[in-house]
């Protein structure tokens, strides 16, 4: 996937104003557990909308496969693999 859907990017800025966030409350000195809670729902997001690149690229891979079965398994395989690695 060449260029990502504005929702995707969207995600991704609403991921780095929720790290804006966190940085905040450690410099006004919120307790720990709200801090947590934060960076929690940070990775959660992440690993959203990773799963979701890895998805809409699949897919994309998918149809570019054309029915050549080789290149199917390469690309699934290669989706599997970025998503476990980003784990």
């Amino acid at each position: 996937m060449n260029s990502y859907e504005d929702k995707l990017k969207n995600r991704v800025k609403r991921i780095e104003g929720q790290l804006r966030g966190v940085l905040k409350m450690m410099e006004e000195g919120k307790d720990c557990k709200e801090i947590i809670t934060q960076l929690s729902a940070v990775r959660s997001g992440v690993d959203r909308t990773i799963g979701l690149i890895v998805s809409y690229n699949l897919m994309d891979c998918i149809q570019q496969a054309n029915g050549d079965e080789e290149k199917l398994q390469d690309s699934v395989q290669e989706a599997v693999n970025l998503f476990v690695k980003s784990r």
